[in-house]
């Protein structure tokens, strides 16, 4: 499966199961958009990313924006805890985690706690923790900051998507103890 029909099984379960949510979502990244993030960044998009973005750029509108977080993005979705980045969201992030030499720390190129060719997607409200692609082979990782980065995680976003679709199944099935859809909302216990 793709990560355009991942990520629409994601958007049709939510469209279907969290309507409120799904209604909260901004439409799609331009060409533009994605081209100037490149630009600043200093890095290409990889295409399973570039993709994702080009259905839905999950950056909140400017009035909504927490100047006095690390990111942010909508709330209890794709979890309590966590958020889809939008580009804007991806870039301050990125910025605050990019590295001089490429990798942290400079003397582990092998295991390292942060490499430039990771781009974050989701993230807590201070970066501490959340997903990225890596730019190398389009696999998603997970880092914790002062823990052991995880690489390899999903052999794609477009797996990843998919156990997004299984939980959200899930949920609307009864099946997650920690989470319901209250007034079509994802809720978080």
């Amino acid at each position: 499966m793709s990560v355009a029909e991942s990520w629409s099984r994601v958007m049709a379960l939510l469209r279907q199961h969290a309507p409120a949510d799904h209604a909260d979502l901004p439409g799609p990244a331009t060409e533009q958009m994605l081209a100037a993030a490149e630009v600043r960044m200093g890095v290409s998009l990889p295409g399973d990313l570039r993709t994702w973005l080009s259905l839905n750029n999950l950056d909140l509108p400017e009035e909504d924006v927490d100047d006095e977080v690390a990111c942010c993005g909508f709330d209890g979705f794709p979890d309590e805890g966590s958020f889809f980045l939008g580009i804007q969201a991806m870039e301050k992030l990125y910025a605050n985690r990019r590295v001089p030499g490429g990798f942290d720390p400079p003397d582990h190129p092998d295991n390292p706690f942060w490499r430039n060719e990771w781009i974050p997607f989701l993230s807590d409200r201070d970066g501490w923790t959340g997903k990225f692609i890596d730019v190398r082979d389009g696999r998603v990782g997970r880092w914790f900051v002062g823990e052991i980065t995880v690489t390899g995680e999903y052999e794609s976003m477009a797996r990843y998507f998919d156990s997004v679709a299984e939980m959200l199944a899930r949920i609307a099935d009864g099946g997650s103890p920690g989470c319901e859809v209250i007034e079509g909302r994802l809720v978080w216990s």
